[in-house]
């Protein structure tokens, strides 16, 4: 078997990965800033990121998987002035900036936690961190790599950029950039206090109308962005960790910032791997309110959306987002998800068959081919679109036994029982999702199977096939055999 391979961001490459410990992986995520309800673009990366930890784990790693939750520090528009995202919503909703923290974390956690997220081992919030970023902050500062102005103090990047190479992550030019911030306006609020456009904010002064705020040697203020994922991330998993997760939207500029934070303070570039996963669009189209295709993730499981033309469910989603490489652009549709549903069940219909499959005594195809090439796929930068055709190739083996066009022994039969549950349950992470009271349907389908097989004993032909064919259109497949007829959901 290939060793795994990853690709690199930092180097553009896709390189074979080796732990930093034996055994062991430090994995940092870049989590949601708690402001809102989550929303179809918050799905991507949890799963991207649990594919990832649950296949380490399959190979025998023990994975400490950090993922943060930012609830202070994040303005909007990503930028260093104006109002902090959490109390903006605050104020809407008129309640306190740590209620609305609250509330979403709840929400995304709940979200994550429905389409079957292993939980991260450590959930740090950036409110319980100040000590750390502001002991960071102070680092840099002795470094001589930022500067304090009116209380607030900025990170300098020209400084670092003297010694290192600001912008080596994002494949950013520091003489373009600061020839675009050049010709923007420097009448923007605060600018005027920063040596250079470029220059970001590690902790920002409070005006009087700012409700969260900390003490600190340059006054009362508040984190900015950045600082708080180099300083949790060191906390938690040291000076230098195995790899760095989040959305390419995150590229530039907050991990740009994270690497010229941590490297000031400590020599290093925290991650080795830097993985970034792409994003949703919906038909084609990027997600924005403005456009009307904003869907919540409590509306894609209801089907509650002008957008919709049904509710999925939290696996069919998971599925959908497995069919392409993470490094991919994901495009949202309903026929892609209705394809997703179908597609799905088909795998679970066959997983269900191989464990009723006869064995022969002679065998025709080998199992054990199809883990080599599912484990060969994920070796290759987690290429999850691969395992699942290697699944559909098991499906399609299992039915040509089923209907004796192939044979299997024992071995195999027991191969492909195992296939199903390692790839699909273990790594992939789907799980399979049933009616409350499945009891009671299988009691209900067992009747309408001995009904239809005593209309056939007594040569009622129409009743027979009257019963087939109003199961086939409530979503149910009946399969005539030697043993008698079996169900299963289309």
């Amino acid at each position: 078997m290939s060793a795994l391979h990853l690709y690199n961001t930092i180097s553009r490459k896709t390189e074979p990965f080796e732990s930093l410990l034996p055994g062991r992986v430090g994995l940092y995520v870049c989590g949601p800033t708690v402001y809102g309800p989550p929303h179809l673009g918050h799905t991507r990366g949890p799963v991207v990121f649990d594919i990832l930890r649950r296949y380490l784990e399959h190979l025998g790693y023990q994975v400490r998987h950090v993922r943060n939750i930012t609830d202070v520090g994040h303005l909007v528009g990503d930028v260093d002035e104006g109002e902090d995202k959490l109390q903006k919503q605050a104020r809407l909703e008129q309640v306190e900036p740590m209620e609305v923290a609250q509330q979403y974390t709840l929400a995304y956690n709940d979200m994550v936690r429905l389409m079957n997220v292993l939980p991260p081992g450590i959930e740090p919030r950036a409110s319980g961190h100040i000590i750390e970023q502001i002991e960071m902050i102070q680092a840099i500062m002795e470094a001589e790599l930022a500067y304090a102005v009116n209380g607030s103090v900025y990170f300098d990047v020209l400084a670092y950029a003297k010694n290192h190479h600001y912008g080596k992550l994002s494949g950013r030019v520091l003489e373009d950039l600061i020839a675009g911030a050049g010709n923007e306006s420097r009448e923007l609020e605060g600018q005027e206090e920063k040596r250079n456009p470029n220059d970001f904010a590690l902790w920002k002064k409070a005006g009087p109308e700012h409700i969260m705020q900390w003490s600190s040697p340059w006054g009362k203020g508040y984190p900015g962005w950045h600082i708080e994922c180099s300083a949790m991330s060191r906390k938690y998993l040291g000076d230098e960790f195995d790899i760095h997760g989040g959305g390419m939207d995150l590229l530039f500029p907050h991990h740009e910032s994270e690497i010229a934070q941590s490297t000031s303070c400590t020599g290093k570039n925290p991650a080795r791997f830097w993985m970034h996963h792409n994003m949703i669009t919906i038909n084609g189209q990027k997600m924005a309110k403005s456009l009307g295709n904003g869907i919540t993730v409590v509306q894609l499981f209801s089907g509650d959306h002008p957008l919709l033309a049904q509710a999925y469910s939290p696996m069919t989603l998971r599925f959908f987002m497995l069919q392409a490489h993470y490094r991919g652009t994901l495009d949202f549709s309903n026929e892609a998800l209705q394809a997703a549903e179908k597609g799905l069940q088909r795998l679970w219909n066959a997983a269900a068959l191989s464990k009723g499959l006869k064995a022969s005594d002679r065998n025709e195809y080998t199992a054990a081919d199809i883990a080599e090439a599912c484990y060969a796929a994920m070796n290759d930068d987690l290429n999850t679109p691969q395992v699942i055709a290697q699944l559909f190739e098991a499906a399609r083996v299992c039915n040509l036994a089923n209907d004796g066009k192939l044979a299997l022994d024992q071995e195999n039969i027991a191969a492909l029982q195992q296939l199903f549950h390692t790839w699909m349950e273990d790594i992939l992470g789907v799980k399979e999702e049933q009616a409350a009271d499945s009891g009671a349907l299988d009691a209900v389908m067992q009747v309408l199977l001995e009904l239809r097989a005593q209309a056939k004993a007594e040569k009622n032909f129409a009743l027979s096939d009257a019963i087939r064919d109003r199961l086939s259109a409530a979503g149910f497949s009946i399969k005539d055999g030697k043993e008698g007829s079996t169900w299963s959901k289309t």
